[in-house]
């Protein structure tokens, strides 16, 4: 067993020399014996006296002069005789540079100290760095190690990039109708609460369009629910392009019901939307022989509520939504197919 007083000794000579071998200290030098041998971490070649290992410790400095941090894992002290002791340490090594590979490997390093008169003195250094990537003229994989961190940030930019599409695409799905391929209920809940605020800031006017399929269930029931999916997807593709405007945006609210978001827009911006709109699904002219007669034989048509308020302290989001659900009711009552509040001009 190892006595107090020498433990302490073998461990202030490695401490010493870790020092000054992380701070690139030339002074370590003065440390190695003249009977002296050893091997690089990245060598096959054995190093047999003191000036080949000043030549190699110097030029692993110049290498790096940055001073590196060296964390120690483990560490085994050894008093082998009066006058020679050892240490055999694990630890890792992080140079001051960017670096993800050398970093995670364990180093093994062997340190044999001799008494020599007064001072104490390296005689063999053996250090183990398992990367087997150094060239002619490197102590350290530099060249390797730049070139493997390359890869391995362009393979982390890749998948970071693929990782973005992918959630970018979630995001999208999880925002998006399945069947008709605009925005979805959810989508529009947040929509509404974001232009809310923005108009409430501005003072501007937000006004909403709901409108839903004259007697949908009848034509579900008679052409099929695959006429009726087809049928929709016609709805929503019109409404798109009718209403592809700046802020603006169609969604479908639920069932054959859809809504457009109208930032900016008075009551009558409003109505002259939705007599866009209707006037475009007359012009689809998609067959609905059970339609009553009017200006719309026998094609399908839709029923339109239309609402608009300033967002204030005295109303929120729900109130636009409740009025424009109100008068989309009124507009069924008075007998489907308009508009309400029924715009100035006739249709």
């Amino acid at each position: 067993m190892t006595r107090p007083d020498r433990h302490e000794l073998i461990r202030a000579l490695f401490d010493e020399y870790i020092e000054k071998y992380a701070g690139r200290d030339d002074s370590l030098t003065e440390h190695f014996s003249e009977n002296f041998s050893g091997c690089t971490g990245g060598g096959d070649f054995l190093v047999k006296d003191r000036d080949a290992w000043v030549k190699i410790t110097r030029q692993d400095f110049s290498e790096v002069p940055g001073r590196i941090r060296i964390d120690l894992l483990d560490l085994a002290l050894q008093d082998l005789s009066d006058d020679v002791v050892m240490s055999t340490a694990f630890f890792r090594i992080h140079l001051p540079l960017q670096d993800s590979i050398l970093s995670k490997e364990t180093a093994r390093l062997v340190l044999v100290f001799r008494r020599e008169g007064e001072a104490w003195k390296i005689v063999s250094s053996t250090i183990s760095i398992p990367y087997h990537l150094v060239q002619t003229g490197e102590v350290y994989p530099l060249s390797n190690l730049q070139s493997r961190n390359r890869e391995l940030e362009i393979l982390v930019e890749e998948r970071t990039r693929e990782l973005e599409a992918m959630n970018a695409k979630l995001e999208t799905l999880s925002n998006t109708d399945g069947l008709t391929g605009v925005a979805n209920r959810r989508r529009f809940d947040c929509e509404l609460d974001k232009e809310w605020n923005r108009n409430r800031r501005t003072g501007q006017p937000l006004a909403l369009i709901m409108l839903d399929v004259d007697h949908f269930k009848h034509y579900n029931d008679c052409r099929g629910h695959l006429e009726g999916d087809r049928c929709l997807k016609a709805l929503a593709e019109t409404l798109e392009r009718m209403e592809r405007r700046a802020g603006r945006m169609v969604a479908r609210y639920g069932g054959e019901e859809f809504t457009v978001l109208l930032p900016d827009t008075d009551l009558r911006g409003a109505q002259e939307a939705a007599r866009r709109i209707q006037r475009g699904i007359w012009d689809l002219a998609l067959p609905h022989p059970d339609m009553p007669q009017g200006p719309a034989d026998g094609i399908v048509t839709v029923s339109l509520g239309v609402a608009s308020l300033v967002p204030a302290g005295d109303n929120s989001p729900e109130s636009l939504v409740r009025e424009a659900d109100a008068a989309l009711y009124k507009a069924k009552n008075a007998g489907r197919n308009r508009i309400w509040p029924e715009p100035d001009e006739p249709a």
